[in-house]
């Protein structure tokens, strides 16, 4: 059994964070970070049946063109992210009752999409663009407390970007689902998404505080690691893809983190409008699921 200390249910047998029970979700997700996006998903549905707003975790559940879909908000940053990967993981292998995993036969591989704003790292990439993440490469520390495994292209591209950094730690490197973006980025952008553990700092910008690294932004942006498989480039960078696909991977779940281009760093660019290139991935998204 799990103790109650480690997998906690609130008084209604609700996961705790998400405060959702195992019905109240699909098998395909889509999460967003802004819990006011919710509603911006859900409004394409045809039909609503359940809505759960908890902290910064808002839920809908819903039907579009026949099929039953779940839109999740999370917040920023892979610490909101390890909640709501371990949560949903919860919600469908784990038997609440007898506080047990399922065995094997019985678990369930679910379906995550984020669709979230990022900023672009590369002048080719513009804004107004819509991108796939294909690997994504984590400068947080949250797979320091998890046995992820990676392959060879991937400790050898999060060795070069420690050392071109400068780190005192390796990042962590994991790809997306194959499987997703062959489904939903057939005509998309395709790149490689660098998750950062901040908004200023970490990406890069200065207000009133110095950067430790004055040249950290060109470094970023001419990383390149050659290997048989082509030349790996960094496209974007935002707070969340690595640890999606991290737990995805741990967890055995189909992960794949969709990117509407806001801004772009190398121009210094900001979307006039970012609700509308939102609005274009959210539209694009649903009638290819």
């Amino acid at each position: 059994m799990i103790p109650e200390s480690e997998l906690i249910l609130n008084a209604d047998g609700t996961i705790y964070h998400l405060n959702l029970l195992p019905d109240h979700i699909s098998d395909t997700i889509l999460t967003v970070g802004d819990p006011a996006r919710v509603a911006q998903v859900s409004r394409h549905f045809d039909s609503i049946e359940f809505e759960g707003t908890h902290r910064e975790f808002v839920t809908h559940v819903g039907y579009y063109r026949g099929k039953r879909l779940t839109v999740l908000s999370t917040g920023m940053g892979t610490d909101n992210i390890d909640i709501v990967m371990n949560e949903l993981d919860a919600l469908v292998n784990i038997d609440f009752m007898s506080r047990t995993v399922r065995p094997p036969e019985e678990r369930l591989s679910l379906r995550i999409i984020r669709l979230g704003t990022s900023g672009s790292l590369q002048p080719d990439v513009p804004v107004g663009a819509l991108l796939a993440s294909q690997h994504a490469i984590g400068l947080d520390s949250l797979m320091q407390f998890y046995p992820l495994v990676e392959t060879g292209l991937e400790t050898q591209v999060a060795r070069d970007l420690q050392q071109s950094l400068g780190l005192p730690f390796a990042p962590y490197v994991v790809r997306g689902s194959d499987l997703l973006r062959e489904q939903l980025a057939a005509d998309l952008l395709v790149g490689n998404t660098v998750t950062c553990p901040g908004f200023y700092g970490p990406q890069g910008r200065r207000l009133r505080l110095d950067l430790r690294s004055p040249d950290y932004m060109e470094r970023l942006q001419n990383f390149r690691h050659q290997s048989p498989e082509g030349d790996f480039r960094l496209a974007n960078f935002e707070m969340e893809t690595a640890g999606y696909y991290a737990l995805g991977q741990l967890l055995g779940h189909e992960v794949l983190s969709l990117n509407a281009i806001v801004a772009n760093r190398a121009t210094g660019e900001f979307a006039k409008d970012t609700g509308e290139i939102v609005e274009r991935l959210i539209v694009r998204t649903l009638a290819l699921l």
